[in-house]
């Protein structure tokens, strides 16, 4: 039986005496994708059908016109197929999801592996059985969740792991590693950053936290109401959490001045929120004393609390007016006035609600 010859690939055998219907693999990157090739009775390639495995249909979607246009414009059958793995090469490229299929070996290693750590640690896998996120619970009992990424030669091959942390995740692998190893690596990491949660668990717990608005376990850093139109941001050092935090005041000037020198005076003390109450010499609002919404005070230019992830972050500085505004904001509403002058990225105007001189900053990076 005359067969076509494909370079890396397999045979395309014709299955009739017309040779209309030709059928085989073809290989790209190590991986065979079964195709069958119906040619009219003129063996016309513009009128030519593609049939293929349902792999094969799931990594040429969005590529069916160019498929169609290769048809077209291909001289014979051999170009086409030619072209049609050059197609593929670059699909695949563009989703390196799509892999060769793992041996049947990694689906027992991977059962072993799970029966080894505990089912009941799996959250969930996905349909290839290569994603999987696993509980973990720290001694404080908080529940986290790491997603472990096999390769298919798994476990010659190290995983690829995140989770939600502040710090990176570095699992230490071998051949000879498993799940286990990487959900015990993930808990002694939990460990270390136990006395860091706790700082800010406290801080969630007993202050009004303007920013972000949905701490993740990520997230290193605060900002906590203080009064109306005063608040303290601070970033906790997930090494030394309990050391003395870098701070930013935001604040009416003319209100606070003594913070300044407050700052000065503070020391290293066990417990940051002790440590700031006894600097500032105030008591932090707390969700059981003040409602939030005495802190959510709108954006004086478009009048909403939130601008995507930010809030009103400028003030104007006369007590009188002390009108919120987020930086953004106030910075595209000087820059449209005749009368604002600007000098580098810094803009210099007058308040949209007193006209009294303010000025506003536009940086790229929040400090």
């Amino acid at each position: 039986m005359e067969s076509l010859l494909v370079k890396e690939s397999p045979l395309l055998l014709p299955l009739n005496k017309e040779k209309t219907v030709y059928d085989g693999f073809i290989t790209v990157q190590e991986r065979d994708f079964r195709i069958r090739i119906l040619l009219p009775p003129d063996h016309q390639l513009k009128l030519a059908k593609l049939q293929c495995c349902w792999q094969l249909k799931q990594l040429l979607c969005g590529y069916g016109h160019i498929v169609k246009q290769r048809l077209h414009h291909s001289p014979d059958l051999v170009s086409f197929v030619l072209e049609l793995k050059t197609v593929l090469e670059v699909a695949l490229k563009c989703r390196p999801e799509c892999r060769s299929i793992p041996p049947p070996q990694y689906y027992s290693q991977l059962i072993i592996e799970m029966e080894d750590l505990g089912w009941d640690k799996l959250v969930s896998i996905d349909t290839e059985f290569r994603t999987l996120r696993l509980r973990a619970e720290d001694s404080s009992g908080r529940q986290h969740i790491v997603t472990v990424k096999l390769k298919p030669k798994h476990p010659v091959e190290a995983p690829w792991c995140s989770a939600d942390l502040p710090v990176p995740l570095a699992m230490t692998w071998t051949p000879q590693s498993s799940l286990g190893h990487v959900h015990t690596q993930f808990l002694l990491l939990l460990e270390s950053l136990a006395e860091f949660w706790a700082v800010l668990d406290e801080i969630d717990e007993k202050t009004w936290v303007l920013e972000p608005e949905k701490p993740s376990r990520a997230d290193t850093m605060r900002r906590i109401a203080i009064a109306n139109n005063v608040s303290i941001k601070v970033e906790v050092d997930t090494q030394h959490p309990k050391m003395l935090p870098e701070c930013y005041i935001l604040v009416i000037i003319a209100n606070f001045s003594s913070l300044r020198l407050a700052f000065i005076c503070m020391c290293l003390i066990s417990v940051i929120l002790q440590n700031l109450r006894d600097v500032l010499e105030i008591e932090f609002p707390s969700p059981a004393t003040h409602e939030k919404s005495s802190f959510s005070a709108e954006c004086g230019i478009c009048y909403a609390y939130r601008l995507e992830s930010a809030i009103p972050d400028q003030v104007c500085n006369d007590p009188r007016c002390g009108q919120p505004f987020h930086q953004a904001c106030l910075y595209e509403w000087l820059r449209g006035l005749p009368s604002s002058r600007q000098s580098f990225n810094i803009v210099f105007g007058e308040c949209p609600y007193c006209s009294k001189p303010i000025t506003v900053k536009m940086s790229t990076q929040k400090p």
